[in-house]
């Protein structure tokens, strides 16, 4: 079987302003479908029909790879009948088992974290409504893990890169034989993916810090000599590092601004988010609250800036 086509592209459509998301399926030792799309039945159809188009249907996959935990990435897979491996980043178990103690953990993070960044109470509804979008996602369990440098069961020309940022459990795939890459949310031509807050998997650790995970997870990306990207959403695309450079040039120049914000008055992160997505913040808080926080983490972990606490809430200021 020639090499190039193992690997086959299908779009499926969802509920979210992000649009369609890709899926990717691989043919090797095990029939394998990487990600699985939102759970509603417009996108069983589809899959359904790419897969006939393909001489396949959904009882012939033998095994899910997941690249983050999203819903829009986990949707379909209680959708498959002969359904033997789902296998992931061992922390995306608890995402589909629902697991109820790190639900509550979660819960309790967002309340802590928003009253410390100032985000008024009116919109401490969010946290219901960004769990509420877990209904687009399906329930399981995996049945494997993998991590950086594994090799893909039943794929071995495909090695793992972690690529955290965009979410913690985010894991890309590098076929180093001719530098194609499966970047799922990681990797996009037309949008730079938020690096989302989250709560810690083990109750009492850090917060993680995505958007220096970003910034770093891309840095590796320019170190992997990838020649064409497989997204999760919108085209293909070439000219990766170009690229990556671009991005991390934007980051830095919304960070500067940020920098000369509270060069002109220290602020909490509500505030400054108010500042930066004038329009946008009332609609998407979460994700606002996200890009604000991170360019704040990356100017800490500069030294630039520093923050002390009043009244429980965090308030930075440029050093």
């Amino acid at each position: 079987m020639n090499i190039v086509e193992t690997i086959s592209q299908l779009t499926i459509p969802t509920p979210f302003e992000v649009g369609d998301v890709h899926v990717y399926l691989i043919k090797g030792d095990r029939l394998t479908l990487v990600d699985a799309g939102v759970k509603t039945k417009q996108a069983k159809s589809a899959l359904e029909f790419q897969l006939k188009e393909l001489g396949y249907k959904l009882n012939d996959i033998e095994q899910l790879i997941l690249t983050h935990h999203h819903p829009d990435h986990i949707g379909l897979i209680e959708e498959f009948p002969r359904l033997q491996h789902i296998v992931a980043h061992e922390k995306v178990d608890v995402w589909l088992t629902r697991d109820p103690t790190f639900k509550q953990q979660n819960e309790q993070f967002f309340d802590l974290f928003y009253f410390q960044t100032g985000i008024p109470e009116k919109f401490h509804h969010v946290l219901s409504e960004l769990t509420d979008t877990f209904r687009y996602a399906g329930e399981g369990t995996l049945t494997g893990t993998i991590e950086e440098g594994d090799l893909l069961p039943g794929h071995p020309e495909w090695k793992v890169i972690e690529t955290k940022g965009h979410a913690q459990t985010h894991l890309s795939f590098l076929r180093e034989s001719d530098g194609l890459f499966i970047g799922g949310d990681h990797l996009i031509k037309h949008v730079s993916p938020n690096p989302i807050i989250e709560s810690p998997v083990n109750q009492g650790d850090e917060r993680p810090k995505p958007m220096l995970q970003y910034r770093n997870s891309l840095k590796k990306c320019q170190r992997l000599e990838i020649a064409t990207v497989l997204p999760g959403h919108g085209e293909k695309f070439s000219s990766v590092n170009e690229m990556i450079t671009k991005r991390l040039f934007s980051q830095e120049k919304r960070a500067n601004k940020v920098y000369n914000l509270l060069k002109s008055n220290p602020s909490t992160p509500y505030e400054i988010c108010i500042q930066l997505f004038p329009r946008q913040y009332e609609k998407q808080i979460n994700l606002t609250m996200s890009e604000t926080i991170g360019q704040l983490d990356y100017l800490l972990d500069e030294g630039l800036i520093d923050y002390s606490m009043h009244d429980g809430i965090m308030n930075y200021y440029a050093k």
